[in-house]
């Protein structure tokens, strides 16, 4: 017995020292790589499992972590596979990750927070950073473009142009139509100051989950996230492209013989061939070609993010410049971030956004310049021996070139934005959280013409008006301020299977803008002397000083329930007190409900991954109108008859006002299903969505007695409702370690209809000679075209007689253009208008492609739009006789050899608008195109560098279209003309070549 307890105890003795052995810690080193391109991943989460230990990988993606011999690591990082792998006594553990396709698993910013896509009830879409910087583009919002089902993008050719957004239709005619923008928690509708590359992702919130924003909701949310510093070892990225841009389709106008051909029709008896006509200087003239040219741009960011334990940091600095096809337009723009995380205890952390911006432009008159450009005269040159040509001697236009040369329109930017934000966590489940955010802006614009005389001028018949004999200064200087202090607390918290996230919070908000301009005459020509006192003050001599003002006080509560991973509802309130209005307090709100059907166990062996239905319904407010709208204000002192006829002094009222004036609100529906299968490789979303808003504003007519200025006064009487569905599908694969790709697509139904007007009038705009031709009425499109019904042309005298009675201005002619007379009164007049289509499409999308093969990356993106029509506005523009006309008319109009049924023989300025101008604005363009490669890290290591990835990349390379003008994409903020194809600046075609490089 004895024995047997010694060898027992020699037995036991032995098991604990080799179990002991067995667990002595190693050191485990590595390093870990992209398993599709072979990069290495920098930050990386390596963690011993069961154990709070853990690293992170440094810029060669190489980790190090002492663990027993006998542990399992885990590799986890964003966008990636997490990995599981036992040490078994390995000292050397190299890992590939593979990227993940489940989106759903995405965390996406919700406002005053964030929340996993798979637990999000609303409709929420997300773009990564990296698909943004792959486009050569000032802005983000450009680059969304064709990525984002129901978002629709519209860019234009200048620099520093703000591109316009609708998030599900037009949702607004007076008070908006624009989303609010935050970023980094700062409210702005301007994020032209955002350098694309310090960007994370863009965060979407397209339905009544924007309800959070209350007031500011009503068209959709664009969230921006920038970029934060990692624990670990300096990272320095630089990334540059440079390029040029190019008018992409530029327009054609008539020729020297095409044009006298034209003329001698349409102003018989103009052209005379003697020594003072035009027609003795030789040659033809292309005005669109002699503005335009191609314009040079670079774009120059470098970042270093890193930190320690108690504190991160990313800093950045970007150049942008760019000159612009349009001579002299020119923009440059200087940025720095600085964003920063400083742990002060377990409990408590401070943080700080911080962006300084530096813009300085040099703009065009478009609107002047384009004008000209489509109606000066090809026989008068631009420059011919040292002097500009006079075209206003000719056609009364100004010569656009000299336009450009002797104006100089300069602004000067200067934009802080940023915020600072406290965060304090009592206990694991609850936070505090306090943030005061600023947005403030600094311009300064001097305007500038310089003195010049028609003296000289290569043709001078007629004399003209070419001429600006005193010199003209314009300055404003605009500063303005909008803060916000956020206070909020969250409630996070899980038991059993129930999770609940509770927010609640206060949030006040003030904005002020004030502008003071004047006016000089004879300035000197020197820029360094463009100031007032240095001109004459006694002659043209306009000083002006205005600003604005309000306030905006919250209340915001929200609450978010998850059972067992299933069962999703959530809830939110504001209630929003504004001092744009006299009825001040409002309140908005939303509820959305989600089933992950996918979790129930009789989905569990089925072929969905991922399967989620859910629902949201909620008001939204509107209150983007001038702070002033609902006060009355007067004119002191001026002279009036009262009694017996007597001049007395008195007040008048300058605008009648609706002193009870109330935010525009948007009621929505939205029904959405997400869907991932096929272990995740092709996933979606499916939505139909119901957006109603009430009480917008708009224009009633007011009798003449009562004497407004323009005897129309703006109240709440009109709806709309947008109404549409949208789908997505995406597709990503590894086909083996080296070679992956993905597609996409995106498409987007939206009806767009005015409900009711309410007792307000139809909104009539967008003039053509005279006659409206747009209009905005019941049953209708906002801004669909009112003309009239163009049926053909007059071949003979017969038809001409035939033909009911004209009254439209223009008089009946062989070979002008026919009219229905829709109302069949006999006559052809203005009642016999009808509507014919509007500028917004009924579908838009885009689709797109990209694939990694080995070290080399392409990629594709696609948008089109197509339901909607354009206004041929510049071919209607006739100002007078001898105004040009494009080649497209000049070779297919009526002429007695050429008995066109389609194009009169004329276009003059009493031509009415008509059928005949509007055209199918249906497109699809290769938005951008980019090929890349990257050089791999082992060739890298010895100078330093752990990426470098060089590119070619090209946007709008081409357009298929219908559309006779340049481009059916049109660039107009106002809503009620967006669809006239006026003065447009062109839209450009961009190619570049850049670099990414990380040390």
């Amino acid at each position: 017995m004895k024995r047997i307890s010694t060898i027992s105890g020699l037995m036991l003795l032995f098991s604990f020292f080799v179990n002991t052995a067995i667990a002595q810690n190693v050191a485990v080193k590595g390093k870990v790589t992209d398993a599709a391109t072979g990069e290495s991943l920098i930050g990386v989460s390596v963690g011993v499992r069961g154990t709070a230990t853990g690293v992170q990988t440094d810029v060669n993606g190489a980790y190090s972590i002492s663990a027993p011999s006998n542990a399992t690591l885990t590799f986890s990082y964003i966008g990636y596979t997490a990995q599981a792998l036992p040490v078994n006594g390995q000292t050397t553990l190299n890992v590939q990750l593979k990227s993940e396709p489940n989106e759903l698993k995405q965390v996406v910013v919700i406002g005053y927070g964030t929340q996993r896509k798979r637990d999000v009830t609303g409709a929420v879409a997300s773009v990564n950073g990296d698909q943004l910087t792959k486009q050569p583009v000032q802005t983000a919002t450009q680059a969304l473009q064709g990525k984002v089902a129901g978002v629709q993008v519209l860019s234009s050719g200048q620099p520093n142009a703000a591109p316009i957004l609708r998030i599900r239709g037009t949702g607004s005619v007076l008070a908006g139509a624009n989303p609010l923008y935050v970023v980094d928690g700062v409210l702005t509708d301007d994020i032209r100051n955002i350098n694309n590359a310090d960007i994370v992702s863009v965060d979407v919130l397209k339905d009544a989950s924007a309800a959070i924003y209350g007031v500011r909701g009503a068209n959709g949310v664009v969230i921006i996230t920038t970029k934060k510093g990692k624990s670990g070892p300096a990272v320095v990225s630089y990334d540059a492209n440079v390029g040029f841009r190019e008018i992409a389709s530029q327009i054609q106008l008539a020729n020297r013989q095409q044009y006298v051909d034209y003329l001698n029709v349409a102003n018989p008896g103009k052209i005379a061939a003697d020594d003072k006509s035009p027609l003795t200087i030789p040659g033809t003239t292309n005005w669109a070609d002699a503005v335009s040219r191609k314009g040079f741009y670079t774009n120059h960011n470098i970042s270093v993010a890193g930190g320690g334990d108690k504190s991160t940091y990313f800093i950045s600095a970007n150049y942008y410049d760019e000159n612009g096809v349009i001579k002299t337009n020119n923009f440059q723009r200087f940025s720095l971030r600085a964003n920063n995380d400083v742990k002060i205890s377990d409990k408590l952390k401070f943080s700080n956004q911080l962006s300084l911006t530096r813009g300085a432009e040099r703009g065009v008159p478009i609107a002047d310049i384009y004008g000209n450009v489509y109606r000066a005269a090809p026989i008068i040159p631009t420059i011919s021996n040292g002097l500009y040509g006079n075209a206003s001697a000719w056609g009364n236009v100004s010569n656009p070139l000299l336009q450009l040369d002797k104006t100089n329109n300069f602004t000067l930017n200067n934009r802080v934005q940023g915020n600072v934000a406290a965060d304090y966590n009592p206990v694991k489940w609850l936070t505090f959280h306090s943030a005061f955010n600023l947005d403030a802006r600094f311009n300064n614009q001097k305007n500038y013409g310089y003195q010049f005389n028609n003296d000289g001028s290569t043709f001078t018949v007629g004399g003209g008006n070419q001429r600006q004999p005193n010199s003209t200064l314009f300055v404003q200087n605009d500063n303005s301020y909008q803060y916000q202090w956020d206070n909020t607390v969250t409630f996070d918290r899980t038991f059993n299977k129930h999770h609940f996230t509770v927010l609640g919070g206060i949030v006040t908000e003030k904005g002020r803008s004030n502008f003071i301009n004047g006016s000089r005459i004879d300035v000197p020509p020197n820029q360094d002397q463009w100031f007032l006192d240095l001109g004459n003050p006694d002659l043209n001599a306009v000083d002006k000083n205005s600003g604005t003002l309000f306030t905006r006080q919250s209340y915001i509560g929200r609450i978010n329930y998850d059972y067992a991973g299933k069962y999703l509802l959530t809830g939110s309130i504001r209630r929003d007190g504004s001092s744009k209005f006299s009825q001040r307090y409002a309140t908005f709100y939303t509820v959305g409900a989600g089933w992950v059907i996918s979790e129930e166990d009789f989905m569990k062996d089925g072929i969905f991954d991922q399967l989620k239905l859910r629902g949201s319904y909620g008001e939204l407010g509107n209150d983007n109108i001038d702070p002033a709208l609902f006060i009355v204000t007067g004119s002191p002192y001026q002279p009036y008859y009262f009694n017996n006829g007597q001049l007395a002094a008195g007040t008048v009222i300058q605008d009648i006002k609706n002193t009870n004036l109330k935010w525009e609100t948007t009621k929505q529906l939205d029904i959405g299903l997400d869907f991932g299968f096929l272990n995740n490789r092709l996933s979606g979303e499916f939505d139909y969505y119901d957006k109603k808003v009430n009480n917008a504003l708009t224009y009633i007519t007011l009798p003449g007695i009562l004497g407004d200025p323009d005897n129309r006064y703006i109240t709440n009487a009109a709806s709309y409702q947008n109404k549409g569905v949208e789908f997505a599908l995406r597709w990503r694969d590894n086909i083996n370690d080296h070679i992956s790709y993905n597609v996409g697509a995106n498409i987007s139904y939206n009806k767009n209809t005015i409900t009711g007007l309410n007792g307000g009038q139809a909104l009539n705009a967008g003039g053509a000679n005279s006659q409206p031709i747009t209009r905005t009425d019941n049953g209708q499109p906002i801004a669909s075209y009112y003309v009239l019904n163009a049926i053909g042309v007059f071949q003979n005298q017969a038809e001409v007689d035939a033909a009911p009675t004209y009254d439209v201005g223009e008089a009946k002619h062989i070979g002008g253009l026919k009219y229905a007379d829709t109302n069949a009164d006999g006559k052809i007049d203005a009642n016999d208008r009808i509507f014919a289509g509007s500028y917004q499409p009924k579908y838009f999308g885009g689709f797109n492609f990209g694939i990694n093969y080995y070290s080399f990356d392409l990629s594709a993106d696609f948008y089109g739009n197509w339901g909607n029509k354009i206004y041929n506005g510049k071919k209607n523009a006739r100002g007078n006789a001898n105004d040009n006309i494009e080649v497209s008319y000049a070779n297919s109009r009526f002429t007695p050899t050429n008995p066109s049924s389609t194009d009169p023989d004329v276009i003059s300025q009493s031509t009415p608008p008509s059928t005949y101008f509007i055209e199918s604005g249906a497109f699809l363009r290769l938005n951008n195109l980019t090929v890349g490669y990257t050089i791999p890290t082992n060739m890298l290591k010895r100078i330093g560098i752990s990426k470098f990835r060089m590119y070619l990349t090209s946007q709008n390379l081409f357009t298929a279209k219908r559309y006779s003008g340049s481009s059916p994409e049109l660039f107009n903020t106002d809503i009620l003309t967006s669809g006239i194809d006026a003065t447009n600046y062109p839209v450009t075609r961009t190619f570049a070549f850049g670099v990414n490089v990380q040390f």
